[in-house]
């Protein structure tokens, strides 16, 4: 069974740093896109970055900021935070389409991490 354990959430002061972890585990084909969304309470669960396919994406809150990156033999995405700021509060979700045949994509989602930031 494929599932996405992510790790690296904390609390940390504004301006600080933190790397958030995505491993995949399972039995997969191929990972096509791999990415980060947060929901800050109270608030919709928002795209943060992304990459595969595509390409790679930033949402403007954090372009600048932040950066995914993967580990392809690992099956791993990161997500390197820096100059963080409280409104970067919030859980983080990692989220993945992935090939499991050569003929069918599945999406999956990590149980979150949750990233606090003091002011």
């Amino acid at each position: 069974q494929v599932q996405l354990v992510e790790s690296g959430g904390d609390l940390v002061q504004a301006g600080g740093s933190l790397r958030l972890s995505c491993a995949v585990s399972g039995s997969i084909f191929q990972i096509r896109n791999m990415g980060w969304y947060r929901q800050a309470p109270g608030k919709q669960r928002e795209l943060v970055a992304r990459e595969g396919t595509g390409g790679t994406y930033y949402a403007a809150a954090v372009k600048g900021r932040f950066t995914i990156s993967r580990d392809g033999a690992e099956n791993t995405v990161y997500l390197q935070m820096n100059s963080l700021k409280p409104d970067d509060t919030a859980v983080y979700y990692c989220n993945a389409d992935i090939r499991l045949t050569r003929y069918y994509d599945e999406e999956y989602w990590g149980k979150g991490t949750l990233v606090t930031v003091s002011s």
